[in-house]
């Protein structure tokens, strides 16, 4: 009890209005229980007849009640989620602001898009005009947009995306007035955010990471899914796509009523009505007609993952949708009043309510093409070969089961059905009701066990058919060509590599094997360039060979060979060939056997560690793949915050991210709080020396915006502490491109000997990284480094022919920016011209 009355004065406290506010409907709510609640409610009731009856009050108080039981509790819950935390971040002072305005300007914006409403459909248009909207969720919903202007990019965008997505749904498929003045409210406050509560300080950004594209074009499927659903289900929606519900919903008829009309007229309208509501009618039918837009949800899983069958699969399901629509408005104003429709029986067939069906799945379909380079993750080999095989075997063996089950059953059909009549009958009963309505049945059950043959076989096949779906992809996502890279990671993990090797295991790689199999290069090729992912792994006295047999490779292939990021060694072998090459980045290198953060120079690494100890933040050792949910939800939002700030896509080549840190082989260390809350986070690939790891390399570095700000000085430190301990060597902080030690300091302008194509490459790589050290910071990622006092080792670039060079930068900047747009590019260089 004392417990609940602390609560109560901190929620008072910290969020007073929104408490009083719940105080406030709840005690409303009980007085119009006591009077009666439809007087309270006509009297303060929001509506276009109310207006012209000069109850102008309603503008308000239709925020103060609630459409019964449900409503309250609704209202409850979205207090104490959304509310009063949103009150204790902008302030009691413009939380009330902002509630008051976004309910007076949402409902008179509301009731004039009702007005006008029935300009483009009269029958949905008088519904508004006669509806009334009462809910405090109006308000809840104005104040939720306001405060998003002031959030962090990636979830001002998420909280957008999704309230806007289902706000509109809810709009065009329930269609009632309070659904209308609920997405009034939302632009509203979308609109009033920057002014009440200002910007976020990062800035209006909009571009997004490919992940984070992946998950809004989820949500826009998914609300496209639900809508049929929500009208099928809500038999009081009145919206303008409502008449997707006769998709679904049906008068029932009884076999036996049906062919007593038949017998006398099977020319009789109403027979074929009767007919055609038996296939609509009951749970098996109703459910069996909602399966394709389950499969949907499904499939926007698949595409919040990035996969290419869903993406595919979800185009080829919205072509179809558009081509049956299209069809539908042909017959009924093409073929002028045939009344065989696939939406047969539709209400108020105008060309309007023909056309809205189409319309759907055309701008779905749109956004899928325009979105098309999101999806590239491919299942390993043979995924769906075995997919086709389980979906084929389904078939069978449900058609084994129907032919049978009918055989045994058959006295419960009204027509004594045959074997080829049951053969003929069971591909109709794994399409969903709707699509049949131009065939007439063979025969229909009578008896309960037909009924459920009869009914619910369609049911098992799209139930089977989605979770095989669901299985390809949940399978590990596969690189262009996964038994290679299984077969260079196993190579790797025998074998020696460099500090950067583990990066040849990421996707988007191809792989050149000795032909001993014991040694291995990574490239890609990439303008007619084969640009190598650091040194060739495998016996280090092989690898002069390595290079030298790579090069021929390429060359025969009619590529030109560029080992990237690679170490003195090889750069020593390239020179010794004659080969050029250029210093591109350095690597930081901390050796651990004598390592102790002691002394002034470690100053801010021991501030680090020891505010983590009096806060309570700890470091602990977790693998992606395997980590709660709760732990990797808190790391993706903070990597996408992380990156949708930075208004450019994510860089990838030899900087990894996301997707680079869910492997197995991959260590993170996160800054974690008593909480459980995730402050910072680290991953670390293994570098192997004949078969044994030796040392670990820093990839993947994110801080949560609003955390413990040392974060990264304190992972890294816990990681050297705990890694010394196990007996590692050697820790790389990586390098950083385009950044090296001595950038800071002033160049003797070179002899005219020296301006050679690879001196012009080196000074137009520095003026590169001073360019984009304000959007990536590559440069400030280096000084931050220096905080270690690492070891520094030069990491370089070689070549064969210097004439390639301008093909081999253009190779480079694609490899670390594949998907730039125009509008990304124009970004980037005004952030460039005005930093």
């Amino acid at each position: 009890m004392v417990r609940l009355w602390s609560l109560i004065v901190f929620g008072v406290k910290g969020a007073p209005v929104s408490i009083g506010l719940l105080i406030l409907v709840l005690g409303l709510g009980i007085l119009a229980l006591v009077v009666g609640g439809g007087t309270l409610h006509r009297e303060f009731a929001l509506g276009i007849m109310p207006i012209e009856e000069l109850r102008l009050w309603t503008v308000l108080t239709a925020g103060l009640f609630a459409p019964g039981v449900l409503g309250y509790v609704v209202f409850v819950l979205a207090v104490f989620v959304a509310a009063a935390p949103i009150e204790r971040r902008i302030g009691s002072a413009k939380f009330a602001l902002s509630a008051v305005l976004t309910q007076a300007l949402g409902a008179v914006l509301g009731l004039g898009i009702a007005a006008l409403a029935k300009l483009f459909d009269a029958d949905w248009g008088f519904r508004l005009h006669v509806g009334t909207a009462i809910g405090p969720t109006t308000w809840i919903v104005g104040v939720v947009m306001v405060a998003s202007a002031r959030m962090d990019t990636l979830w001002r965008r998420r909280i957008r995306v999704g309230l806007l997505a289902l706000l509109i749904t809810s709009a065009l498929f329930s269609g009632h007035l309070q659904d209308v003045v609920r997405l009034a409210a939302a632009v509203v406050g979308l609109l009033l955010g920057p002014t009440i509560v200002g910007r976020s300080a990062r800035g209006p950004r909009l571009a997004g990471t490919q992940r984070e594209g992946r998950v809004l074009v989820a949500l826009v499927v998914a609300a496209s899914a639900l809508g049929p659903v929500l009208a099928a289900l809500s038999p009081d929606a009145v919206g303008p796509f409502a008449v997707l519900r006769d998709v679904v919903s049906g008068v029932p008829y009884t076999a036996a009523e049906v062919r007593e009309i038949c017998a006398d007229s099977a020319t009789d309208p109403e027979c074929r009505t009767g007919l055609l509501e038996l296939r609509l009618g009951g749970v098996g039918p109703t459910i069996l007609s909602l399966m394709p837009s389950i499969l949907l949800l499904f499939l926007a899983d698949g595409l919040r993952r990035g996969r290419r069958f869903a993406w595919g699969a979800t185009v080829f399901a919205q072509v179809v949708l558009l081509i049956v629509s299209i069809a539908n408005y042909a017959i009924r104003f093409i073929e002028a009043g045939d009344d065989e429709s696939v939406f047969y029986g539709l209400e108020s067939p105008t060309a309007y309510r023909t056309i809205v069906p189409f319309l759907l799945p055309l701008a779905v379909l749109v956004l899928l093409v325009l979105t098309r380079k999101y999806f590239d993750v491919t299942a390993p080999r043979g995924t769906y070969r075995k997919f086709s095989a389980y979906v084929a075997g389904s078939l069978v063996g449900l058609g084994v089961l129907y032919v049978l089950g009918g055989l045994v059953g058959r006295a419960g059909f009204d027509e004594e059905p045959t074997v080829l009549g049951l053969v003929a009958d069971f591909p109709q009963r794994l399409i969903p009701p709707v699509y049949l309505q131009w065939l007439e049945p063979r025969f229909l059950p009578d008896s309960i066990f037909t009924t459920l043959l009869f009914e619910w076989t369609g049911v098992i096949f799209w139930a089977a058919l989605c979770l095989l779906v669901l299985g390809t992809f949940l399978t590990p996502n596969a690189g262009t060509d996964s038994d290679a890279a299984e077969r260079a990671r196993s190579v790797l993990m025998s074998s020696t590599g460099s500090a950067l090797s583990w990066m040849t295991t990421w996707k988007g790689n191809s792989y050149w094997f000795s032909a001993d199999g014991s040694s291995f290069v990574a490239y890609r090729v990439i303008s007619g360039v084969a640009l190598t992912t650091g040194d060739p792994v495998g016996p280090r006295d092989r690898l002069r060979e390595n290079v030298v047999d790579f090069a021929e490779f390429a060359s025969e292939n009619g590529w030109i060979p560029c080992f990237y990021s690679v170490t003195p060694q090889v750069r020593d072998i390239t020179d010794s060939i004659g080969w050029g090459g250029i210093q591109v980045g350095e690597e930081t290198v901390l050796d651990l056997e004598n390592l102790a953060f002691t002394g002034k120079r470690f100053q801010d690494v021991r501030t680090a560690l020891n505010r983590a100890k009096k806060v309570g933040i700890e470091a602990e050792w977790i693998k992606f793949p395997d980590a709660p949910l709760a732990i990797t939800d808190q790391i993706t939002a903070i990597s996408e915050e992380w990156v949708a700030d930075k208004g450019m896509p994510e860089m990838g080549f030899t900087l990894g991210g996301l997707e680079e840190v869910d492997d197995p082989q991959v260590r993170c260390l996160v800054a974690i709080d008593e909480h459980r809350t995730v402050h910072g986070i680290t991953s670390w690939m293994p570098v192997y020396e004949d078969g044994e790891i030796v040392g670990w390399t820093l990839d993947f570095m994110r801080r949560r915006s609003e955390g413990f700000r040392p974060a990264m000085e304190f992972l890294i430190a816990s990681a050297a502490i705990l890694l010394k301990d196990e007996g590692i060597r050697f820790l790389s902080l990586s390098g950083a491109p385009l950044a090296k030690v001595d950038d800071s300091g002033a160049e003797s302008d070179p002899t005219e000997e020296e301006l050679t194509f690879s001196r012009l490459l080196d000074r137009l790589l520095d003026v590169l990284g001073k360019t984009l050290e304000p959007v990536y910071g590559f440069r400030s990622l280096l000084a931050f480094k220096s905080k270690f006092q690492p070891r520094y080792e030069p990491m370089h670039m070689t070549f064969a022919d210097p004439a390639a060079l301008p093909s081999i930068g253009n190779a480079i900047g694609r490899a670390y920016l594949p998907d730039v747009s125009i509008g990304q590019g124009y970004r980037l260089v005004r952030t460039m011209i005005e930093r």
